[in-house]
């Protein structure tokens, strides 16, 4: 009787021993994203986890996998869908192909003429509705954080529309973006943004779109002499999580983690241009690279060139969603 007692005090111990170990394990959530460490994107990725894991005293690990390690452009939103991530942060035009087009509108041509109308949107109505809409495909939307507006870039100088005749310009799959480069009489080619380097050094593309930030830090600028400031389009990021998982996680631990990105998309929004603004100059120092801003009239002339494609995607997109924008600007006392 004596050793079977021991039996059970040692068996009874041994499972109480094992529930306190798991019940100790961290809630892991593996983010994926596709820049490096050092853009505005992967700051703030790192931002948030460094306050996720403080707000909730460990009881959450967050694992980020940047610059495309774990999944790149064309399968981090399927990944998420899956839940083989738990977090991504892409372009919201990344879900366009996946009947959520109205997303698109976020890379029309100039359609945010300042980062006052941008704001606006974003922590408004429309942005906050936007958020919403992914849903029904088990895609929760939590936040938005800046990147900057595009620059040009190639190895001969693209200043006027018709510097753009027959150039062949990586793109990212958006039909918003295709429409831009026929306008400009340039052929656009599709290709993930990990792919991009490589073809521009190769020439197998002549030339690219994309905040200074990753211009930079993937080094594009090192294959590609021109640089044309032009802010004719916004990059940004809808930070995305598997709603399943969101929702099974306990309730304290989704609002430390909902302050934890509110903590995160302030110190994304605000430290983007700056990220933006510095890698422009480190390619300035450099001094291997020919940098041209557009003036007033060149951007009017670019403006206008381009803005039937906002008619064009009226279609796809939403008219009353591209209206509700151009709400917004005039509100703030812009004209289109």
């Amino acid at each position: 009787m004596k050793l079977r007692f021991r039996v059970v005090l040692m068996f009874i111990a041994t499972v109480g021993l094992t529930s306190i170990a798991h019940a100790a394990d961290p809630i892991i959530i593996k983010f994926s994203h596709v820049v490096a460490d050092n853009t505005p994107k992967g700051k703030a990725a790192l931002r948030f986890k460094e306050e996720a894991e403080r707000r909730t005293a460990g009881k959450v690990k967050i694992e980020i996998y940047p610059n495309s390690t774990l999944y790149g452009d064309n399968d981090e939103v399927d990944a998420l869908i899956a839940g083989k991530v738990q977090m991504i942060a892409p372009s919201p035009l990344k879900l366009g192909p996946r009947d959520f087009p109205e997303f698109e509108v976020f890379n029309l041509p100039y359609i945010f003429p300042s980062k006052s109308v941008l704001r606006r949107v974003t922590d408004g109505k429309i942005g906050q509705d936007l958020l919403k809409k992914p849903e029904r495909k088990n895609i929760l939307g939590l936040a938005y954080w800046d990147n900057g507006f595009y620059v040009m870039s190639a190895n001969k100088p693209l200043r006027s529309v018709a510097d753009f005749k027959g150039m062949k310009m990586r793109i990212p799959p958006s039909d918003v973006f295709e429409a831009q480069m026929r306008v400009l009489g340039a052929i656009p080619v599709k290709m993930a943004f990990a792919e991009a380097y490589q073809a521009l050094k190769t020439g197998s593309v002549n030339g690219t779109q994309n905040p200074p930030s990753n211009l930079y830090t993937q080094k594009m600028h090192e294959v590609q002499k021109y640089i044309t400031v032009s802010n004719h389009a916004y990059l940004g990021y809808m930070v995305c999580t598997n709603k399943t998982f969101w929702e099974s996680l306990p309730s304290d631990i989704r609002v430390q983690l909902k302050l934890a990105m509110i903590d995160a998309t302030r110190y994304a929004n605000l430290y983007a241009e700056e990220d933006n603004n510095e890698a422009l100059a480190k390619i300035v120092a450099g001094g291997k690279n020919e940098i041209y801003e557009l003036t007033l009239d060149e951007r009017e002339t670019w403006r206008r060139a381009l803005m039937p494609i906002h008619r064009d995607m009226e279609a796809r997109i939403g008219r009353e969603l591209i209206q509700s924008i151009y709400d917004e600007s005039s509100a703030l006392g812009h004209k289109r």
